[in-house]
């Protein structure tokens, strides 16, 4: 028996080399495959925060720098992780940079397409675009169509951010929804370039394995797994120590995301004005004030009568009769909702707390101006200054992939206009003093856009781009 096997041990040597037979002792380490990002996350004006996500653990690596061909910088992480996340710091405010993302010895992707900018300074001026898309993550024709879109209208523009007003993967926010209908969607062109600052939705509570209900009161969801928050402020703004909410500045604009579905302390909700998210709010905007604009964004709407009707849903109701108050007066320029699949505007309006049917233009119409600002008639962007400062434009926009859906009184008596016929994102440019909001449709059309200005010569100064007309101050 020992000669036979020391034949076979033999035979063993004879056939495979000693590499082969060092692989067959040693572990052979298999190669890293890349299966979601990159993607940028936690943006501020001195860091950005790269996330990806591989099929095996391995270590992560990000070089970066101000030219494609030199990336003279790196940050490591040694842990063997899937969920890779490498935070960039001491950067320049501002500046563009570019990267590449892989393991200690292997580049998964990388390349002149790879690259980011941190955020202007707050307060500073200039041009600035932010895109808004509102329950996106169907996995519909009309969402790879407004995506296509809002691509075409951006062109060589950079986007200095994009925001999601919730429902961001249907049915049930799962991770492999996620995948399938968010990260494989926007990998190739927003993910990897323009920084993301999400909210939450009520289907991003939905869960597999436990109740909605606890979902809510846990946070513990496939959306706070795959997002990561400037929470503590490192973007601007207050800290809230919280992931479902937070704030940030892109230069002379400062943004609240907020959760209208979840639960903090297992107890209190968005419109619960006691309760921490609603004490950190009006902490924050207090904190605040001094910004040029101030723009609060989260899922469920005041104000709509599109797939979901604000004068029956609790959490509609409750928001409307509660929460927005906060809001109006500490001069919240504009509210960006999702959940009803539909695109719907008010005009600038103050003080509407009650169903559709109380809602009275001479009372609650801080401008008759539809605000389109394009020489239409009655056109005139809305105005705000020092001394008429109250005024809040609330806009609908959530057909960026689910879309249809009215109401037999549709649209809502608040809105200078609606159209569920058409699905969209909205995107922000925002210079200065100015503000244009403008809804890109998945044909190219722009159906509707408004312009707000603060404290211009409102007598003298022509808005007009295609007319010569003065501008007077709106009714």
């Amino acid at each position: 028996m020992k000669s036979i096997l020391l034949a076979s041990l033999c035979l063993f040597a004879g056939l495979y080399p000693a590499q082969a037979q060092d692989a067959a002792v040693k572990k052979v380490p298999v190669a890293a495959k890349l299966i979601r990002g990159p993607y940028l996350q936690a943006a501020g004006t001195q860091q950005m925060m790269i996330r990806w996500r591989t099929d095996v653990s391995s270590r992560s690596r990000v070089k970066y720098g101000t030219s494609p061909d030199k990336l003279d910088q790196q940050a490591d992480d040694a842990g063997l992780v899937t969920e890779h996340k490498v935070l960039l710091t001491h950067l320049q405010p501002n500046t563009r940079y570019y990267y590449s993302i892989g393991g200690y010895k292997d580049v998964l992707q990388g390349n002149a397409d790879n690259y980011f900018m941190t955020l202007p300074e707050a307060g500073k001026t200039g041009l600035y675009r932010i895109a808004a898309l509102g329950d996106c993550g169907d996995g519909s024709p009309n969402q790879q169509l407004v995506k296509e879109q809002l691509i075409k209208y951006i062109g060589g523009n950079y986007l200095n951010a994009w925001i999601l007003l919730g429902d961001n993967a249907y049915p049930d926010g799962t991770d492999a929804e996620y995948q399938s209908k968010f990260f494989n969607v926007y990998k190739d062109d927003l993910l990897k370039k323009y920084p993301l600052f999400p909210a939450p939705g009520n289907h991003d509570y939905h869960d597999t394995d436990i109740s909605a209900a606890m979902a809510q009161q846990t946070h513990q969801t496939n959306y706070y797994q795959n997002f990561s928050m400037p929470s503590e402020g490192e973007a601007g703004g207050l800290p809230s120590h919280s992931a479902a909410f937070y704030s940030f500045d892109i230069g002379n604009i400062h943004f609240l995301s907020l959760d209208s579905y979840g639960k903090e302390d297992s107890a209190y909700r968005l419109y619960d004005t006691t309760g921490p998210q609603a004490t950190w709010i009006k902490k924050d905007l207090a904190a605040n004030k001094n910004k040029g604009w101030v723009i609060a964004y989260w899922h469920h709407p005041p104000y709509t009568m599109g797939s979901h009707n604000s004068d029956k849903e609790d959490e509609l109701i409750h928001i409307r009769e509660n929460f927005i108050r906060i809001l109006e007066r500490n001069g919240v320029d504009l509210v960006l909702n999702g959940h009803s699949h539909d695109y719907e505007r008010t005009r600038m309006i103050s003080g509407h707390y009650g169903p559709a049917g109380s809602f009275d233009p001479v009372k609650h119409n801080i401008s008759s101006s539809s605000g389109r600002n394009d020489g239409s008639s009655n056109s005139a962007p809305y105005i705000k200054d020092s001394i008429h400062s109250t005024g809040t434009v609330y806009v609908v926009s959530g057909s960026a992939g689910k879309l249809g859906g009215k109401q037999t009184v549709y649209p809502h008596n608040a809105m200078y206009f609606a159209d569920a016929d058409h699905g969209g994102s909205t995107i922000l440019e925002i210079q200065g003093n100015r503000l244009d909001l403008k809804w890109i449709c998945a044909d190219g059309v722009i159906r509707d856009q408004f312009t707000m200005m603060k404290n211009v010569n409102r007598n003298t100064r022509n808005l007009n781009k295609k007319g010569s007309s003065k501008v007077h101050a709106p009714k």
